[in-house]
C-alpha cells in the first residue's frame, strides 16, 4: 500500500480546529509559510526574498484579520497563496521591478487564474523541493544551509532557531541576514540540480529534515516538549523527495522509517493533563499501530548495498525495538545497545555515547551505568547538561543512593530548559 500525504496527515491527528481560530492559524503558519515563499521565491526568483518574506507574513496577519469575521475559507491555502501573490505584485508594481505581466498563470487582474489553483499542490511540491535544495547549496556554509532551510523551509522564529541551534536570538538573527544575502549572490534562482548535483546534496537535505523532526520532538526549550506540525513538515518534505526517481536512496528509506516509528508514539507521551510521560509509563495501546507499519515496511526495504547502515537505520532500528516492545520491561535492550555500540564505533558522539548509558544500565545494571556515566565524564565537560544529571538521578534512584539522587535532580532541573520537562522532573523530589 503506497502511503499518501493525506494518510499520514490523518495519523498525525493534524486536521484543522475551526472553531479555534489561533490553533489554526498557527498551524498553517508551520505548514503553508515555508510553501508560499518556496511558491513565490520559485516564481519571482531570489533577489525578491526580503519582499516575499514581507508579503509572506502580513498575509497570515491579514488572515487572522479576515477570517476573524468570516469562516476559514475551504481552501486556505490556495487563499494565502492568491493573496500573498496580488500583494507581492503590487510591492513589486510600485517598486518599477515588475516584469510578470505575461505571467501565464496570471488572469488579466494579476490574480492567479481558477485552474492554477487546481495545480497548486503540484506547484507547491516542485517548488518547495527546488527551495530545499537551493538552500542546501555548496556554496553556502553548513551553519548557512541549515538556518535557511530551518527559516525559509520550515518557518522557524529567530527565537525557535536560537533555542534548536543553542545560539543567541540575536546572533542567529545575523546570520540570517548574512546567510540571505550570500544566498541572493551566490545561488540567485531556485532550480533542482541535474542528477549528479541532486544526489551530491541529498545528504546534506536529509540532515536538514532530520534537524528539522528532531526539534519537532523533543523541543529544547520552551513550554511543550512536542511541535507535531514541525514533525508532520518533515515528514512530508521526505516524502515528497521520496516520489523523485534520483533521490530514492536507502538513508531516505531509512529517515522516513526513523519518523514513522517516533511519530508512532505521539500521543503516548503527554497524558490527559498535557503532562509529560516517560517511556517507562506509557500506555502503549495508544501507540499509532499504522504508523509502525509504514515504519517497518520503509526499514525492511532500506537495506544498503555495501551492507554498512547508516546512523538513520541504526537510529530507526532502536525506535522499532521500543515500538514493538508489549512492555517497557520487554523491551529488548541489548538489542538497542548493540545498535549504539555499531554507531558510536563508526562516529563518536559524547551526546550519543550519553544516550547509550540507558541502555548500558538496563543490561549491566545501576552500578555499572553509574561506573559508565563517571568514565565519560573524565572525557566530557556535562557540566551543563540537564540530560546527563536526569540520568545520574535516575540511576541514582535505582541504586538506592537517596542522598545523591536528591542533589543530581536538583542540578537536573537547573539545567533543564524546557518548562514542561523541568515540571515533569520537579515531581521526582523527595517530598512532592
Amino acid at each position: 500500500m503506497k502511503e499518501s500525504l493525506m494518510d499520514i496527515r490523518l495519523f498525525f491527528g493534524l486536521t484543522m480546529i475551526e472553531n479555534n481560530l489561533t490553533n489554526t492559524i498557527d498551524h498553517l503558519f508551520r505548514n503553508e509559510y515555508g510553501k508560499v515563499v518556496a511558491v513565490l521565491t520559485n516564481k519571482f526568483g531570489i533577489s525578491h526574498l526580503e519582499q516575499i518574506e514581507d508579503v509572506a507574513q502580513d498575509t497570515f496577519l491579514k488572515a487572522m484579520q479576515v477570517w476573524g469575521y468570516k469562516s476559514v475559507p475551504d481552501n486556505p491555502t490556495a487563499w494565502l497563496y492568491r493573496v500573498a501573490n496580488n500583494a507581492l505584485i503590487d510591492v513589486l508594481r510600485r517598486g518599477k521591478k515588475m516584469d510578470f505581466l505575461d505571467d501565464k498563470h496570471l488572469n488579466n487582474n494579476g490574480e492567479v487564474s481558477p485552474e492554477r489553483e487546481v495545480s497548486l499542490d503540484d506547484t507547491i511540491s516542485d517548488s518547495q523541493l527546488k527551495m530545499i535544495f537551493a538552500c542546501c547549496h555548496p556554496s553556502l556554509s553548513e551553519e548557512y544551509q541549515v538556518i535557511l532551510s530551518l527559516k525559509l523551509i520550515g518557518g522557524f522564529s529567530n527565537k525557535e532557531l536560537a533555542e534548536a541551534l543553542l545560539k543567541k536570538e540575536e546572533t542567529v538573527a545575523k546570520s540570517f541576514t548574512r546567510a540571505k544575502k550570500k544566498f541572493r549572490d551566490e545561488v540567485q534562482f531556485l532550480q533542482i540540480p541535474v542528477q549528479m548535483g541532486l544526489q551530491s546534496r541529498l545528504f546534506k537535505v536529509l540532515r536538514i529534515i532530520y534537524l528539522l523532526f528532531t526539534e519537532g520532538y523533543a523541543a529544547t526549550t520552551g513550554s511543550s516538549v512536542l511541535k507535531r506540525d514541525i514533525c508532520y513538515e518533515a515528514l512530508r518534505l521526505a516524502l515528497l523527495l521520496k516520489e523523485n526517481q534520483y533521490c530514492k536512496h536507502p538513508n531516505l528509506t531509512a529517515l522516513i522509517a526513523l519518523m514513522c516509528f517516533h511519530a508512532s508514539r505521539f500521543d503516548a507521551r503527554l497524558n490527559e493533563q498535557g503532562e509529560l510521560v516517560t517511556l517507562e509509563h506509557q500506555d502503549r495501546s495508544k501507540y499509532n499501530q499504522e504508523l509502525v507499519r509504514i515504519g517497518i515496511r520503509h526499514l525492511e526495504s532500506s537495506g544498503t548495498e555495501d551492507k554498512l547502515p547508516s546512523n538513520y537505520h541504526l537510529e530507526a532500528a532502536r525506535s522499532y525495538y521500543h515500538c514493538v516492545a508489549k512492555t517497557f520491561q520487554k523491551t529488548d535492550w541489548k538489542s538497542i545497545l548493540e545498535l549504539y555500540d555499531i554507531q558510536l564505533k563508526r562516529q563518536y558522539s559524547p551526546m550519543l555515547a550519553l544516550n547509550q548509558i540507558i541502555p548500558y544500565a538496563k543490561v549491566h545494571g545501576a552500578a555499572e551505568g553509574i561506573k559508565g556515566l563517571r568514565t565519560l565524564q573524565k572525557k566530557t565537560d556535562f557540566s551543563s547538561s540537564g540530560l546527563f544529571f536526569a540520568i545520574k538521578a535516575e540511576l541514582l534512584m535505582e541504586a538506592d543512593n537517596q542522598d545523591e539522587y536528591e542533589a543530581a535532580l536538583k542540578k537536573a532541573i537547573e539545567l533543564t530548559k524546557n518548562e514542561l520537562v523541568r515540571k515533569h522532573l520537579k515531581k521526582k523530589l523527595p517530598g512532592i
